[in-house]
């Protein structure tokens, strides 16, 4: 019997088409481990505002942004999303979406608005409201000690991160957040992506406190890129070390929470199969991520490094080398992006510059001949591959013996564009497209190739000031409208949350 094609377009409709829904409503909150975290994240100086209220002290930031030419609308951070009043509306806003936590750091000015010294009251008594208000609404805070805003008094006194002063005022700040929000924080970061204010602040001079070398000097008046950020680093790792010492020792037990570290990493990929650039991918990965992991892991920074920066590269003693050992009980992790790596053997125009990013020999570029890694996002950096997402925490997995991991920043931008109507800004589709992707990549890491990975932070909760873009990003779940009071309206990825996160 000849059956009529109307009849099986509707039979191959009954057939496909819910097999199609089930697909696409199977992946979910359900796709990852019971218990596993998904939350937003913030920073106190690109949300809070306030910057002059209620005792606070300028930061580096605030000078830095304030300078002619350094943030590329010239805008600053005096306002920013104002969350230092807003934070019982915005905590309302990840209840909403069904966020089980949010990531938001303290800024150190407002507790030492000179750097140490006396405490100012008034800055722990707003961490404790928004504290209190998360909780309220059975929000988790995993709270970051230490996101670029160093006070700028430090600064003054003895040039901030190049001194070791650094260490003993760090670790008075952080003690003085453990004994203050300790009973309810359980979750701490020490610091938010050392590599990228190591390099961006103290080599390229792009960033606060913006130094570089002398060939450099139109963006900076000071600085040695040469050997400033080895030094920044290395002083970030020992406070890092330290922190974690007196909170294990006087804290943990008591307040039982843990503590980790959050790095920017991107994903490498050898531009070719030859030996020279899979070389030069490892060498890539050794100056971003291995220079600080390696030493928590092992112990010292990785032998390309010692090799090729030499005596330019600080040495820990032995004491420093077992303090800094095994000083995390998380790995975190800021992901966005995947580029090419290869061979750079002259890199001359590095080496004129005497700057440390000639001294990898990896040159990392996001296109392989004309053709581009992935599909870009507004910044000129990002683009979207979410396949680095698996590969990152298998290759984490692999060298570093498969430790807790946190996705503490995940996401990508969309241009600010005045000319476009509200109601098309708030149809991003392309955002909604490369967290389901990420997330998917990063479900398979987990379930299929037992990585550890135990919570997932979207960046940004709220478009926001984006450091040298100011505010001509948008990498927020919520639409602020900069020109109405910065009212706050849900994007469409805002709704694909609500249902992805759905219980």
């Amino acid at each position: 019997m000849r059956i009529p094609k109307f009849v099986l377009i509707l039979m191959f409709s009954i057939m496909i088409l819910p097999s199609c829904m089930f697909a696409q409503s199977e992946f979910s909150r359900k796709s990852f481990p019971s218990g596993f975290v998904f939350g937003t994240a913030s920073f106190a100086f690109q949300y809070e505002g306030a910057v002059k209220e209620d005792g606070r002290g300028p930061s580096v930031w605030d000078i830095y942004s304030h300078r002619f030419g350094k943030v590329i609308d010239g805008s600053n951070a005096d306002v920013a999303v104002d969350q230092y009043h807003r934070y019982k509306e915005d905590v309302q806003l990840m209840v909403d979406m069904g966020m089980d936590a949010y990531r938001f750091s303290i800024s150190w000015s407002r507790i030492f608005p000179n750097g140490s010294g006396e405490i100012n009251q008034a800055g722990v008594d707003h961490y404790i409201k928004l504290i209190d208000a998360l909780l309220e609404k059975g929000i988790e805070p995993y709270v970051t000690l230490y996101h670029w805003d160093l006070p700028q008094a430090l600064e003054d006194a003895y040039n901030g991160w190049l001194d070791s002063k650094i260490v003993t005022d760090y670790v008075k700040f952080a003690e003085t957040c453990f004994e203050k929000f300790g009973d309810k924080v359980k979750n701490w970061m020490t610091f938010n992506e050392p590599h990228t204010f190591s390099i961006q602040g103290y080599d390229v001079g792009l960033q606060a406190p913006g130094r570089c070398s002398i060939l450099l000097r139109t963006f900076c008046t000071a600085g040695n890129s040469a050997t400033e950020p080895y030094i920044v680093a290395h002083h970030v790792l020992l406070s890092h070390a330290k922190a974690v010492e007196i909170y294990r020792r006087k804290y943990k037990a008591k307040q039982g929470g843990r503590i980790g570290i959050a790095f920017d990493v991107m994903w490498y990929e050898p531009a070719s199969n030859s030996s020279e650039d899979i070389a030069a991918t490892q060498r890539a990965q050794d100056f971003q991520f291995g220079w600080f992991m390696d030493p928590i892991f092992f112990g010292s920074y990785p032998a390309s490094m010692r090799e090729r920066v030499g005596n330019r590269l600080p040495k820990f003693s032995g004491a420093e080398s077992n303090l800094v050992k095994g000083s995390l009980d998380f790995v975190g992790i800021n992901h966005y992006t995947t580029y090419y790596a290869s061979s750079n053997k002259t890199n001359i125009i590095g080496v004129l510059l005497n700057d440390s990013l000639a001294d990898s020999g990896a040159l990392t570029i996001p296109l392989r001949g004309l053709t581009a890694i992935g599909d870009r996002a507004s910044s000129i950096w990002l683009y979207i591959v979410p396949t680095g997402m698996r590969s990152l925490m298998n290759y984490i997995k692999q060298r570093y013996g498969n430790p807790p991991v946190i996705i503490t920043e995940n996401g990508m931008d969309d241009p600010n564009n005045n000319l476009i109507p509200l109601q098309t800004a708030l149809q991003d589709t392309k955002r909604i497209g490369y967290h389901r992707d990420y997330l998917s990549n990063l479900s398979a890491a987990i379930k299929q190739d037992g990585c550890e990975v135990r919570g997932y932070f979207a960046w940004s909760l709220l478009d926001n000031w984006e450091w040298g873009a100011g505010y001509t990003s948008r990498f927020g779940l919520y639409f602020v409208d900069y020109n109405d009071n910065l009212k706050r309206y849900p994007k469409a990825s805002v709704n694909w949350f609500k249902n992805f996160l759905k219980r």
